[in-house]
């Protein structure tokens, strides 16, 4: 069954979410029948960080609350994420524009390493505090995954992928996605937010049920005229 979901990488609750359906994941025995493709989504599209502008100042502005309310909200998020196991480092987190960094995700997908380059660009974002919308910075994160550096380089370089990333914004749109991170489960269930662990077990065994059974049964018609030479259950037959 696939799963995808839409996340941009300078969202804190998409990085909480993804561990949280990880973990879910992990407890399900169905979890070798779960393909997850991450989806391309832009939270601010037109924004430059230009003037070194810090996490608080960005939130401060952009949601016009001062400084210190910035910072106590986003000391709720950390307190969230360190639930889920992660330690999100706000202090040295830098603002970015995150379009050449889908567009990197989409080459890791090439390559059969999108969901690895979806977790070390989160952890290069808000864990080790690098720019993310800087080409060097995403060179280099992108040879630490197993890519080519020539391959990576000529990417970032150029507009390659841009229109898989606008496709998979479009695609949102289409679905109603106002928000994210948002899980759309083979494309008939949706669960939007960070969620508890619980409610993605819930969730992702609900949607594999419907899928499962919605699947085509093969029934054989045997050949055989005689049903001699077998073994089963009982043991064999000559």
């Amino acid at each position: 069954m696939k799963v995808e979901i839409w996340s941009d990488v300078m969202c804190p609750f998409c990085y909480i979410g993804k561990r949280h359906f990880e973990q879910a994941i992990e407890k399900l025995p169905f979890k070798d029948e779960i393909e997850v493709d991450w989806k391309s989504y832009q939270l601010n599209p037109e924004y430059q960080n230009t003037n070194n502008e810090t996490i608080y100042d960005y939130l401060s502005r952009n949601k016009g609350m001062p400084v210190e309310q910035a910072r106590q909200m986003t000391k709720q998020v950390v307190d969230m994420a360190a639930d889920a196991g992660l330690n999100i480092d706000f202090d040295h987190n830098v603002p970015a524009n995150t379009f050449d960094a889908h567009r990197l995700i989409h080459l890791a997908a090439k390559h059969n390493l999108q969901d690895v380059a979806e977790e070390k660009l989160f952890e290069a974002h808000f864990v080790n505090g690098l720019n993310i919308g800087d080409v060097e910075v995403l060179t280099d994160l992108a040879v630490g995954i197993g890519l080519d550096r020539s391959e990576a380089e000529k990417v970032l370089n150029n507009d390659e992928f841009a229109e898989a990333v606008r496709y998979d914004i479009y695609e949102s749109q289409n679905l109603g996605i106002r928000g994210v991170p948002y899980f759309v489960m083979d494309r008939k269930f949706g669960v939007s937010g960070a969620q508890p662990v619980e409610a993605f077990t819930e969730a992702l065994t609900q949607s594999f049920t419907a899928w499962k059974d919605a699947q085509p049964k093969t029934v054989l018609t045997s050949l055989n005229k005689n049903n001699d030479a077998i073994c089963d259950e009982n043991g064999c037959e000559i």
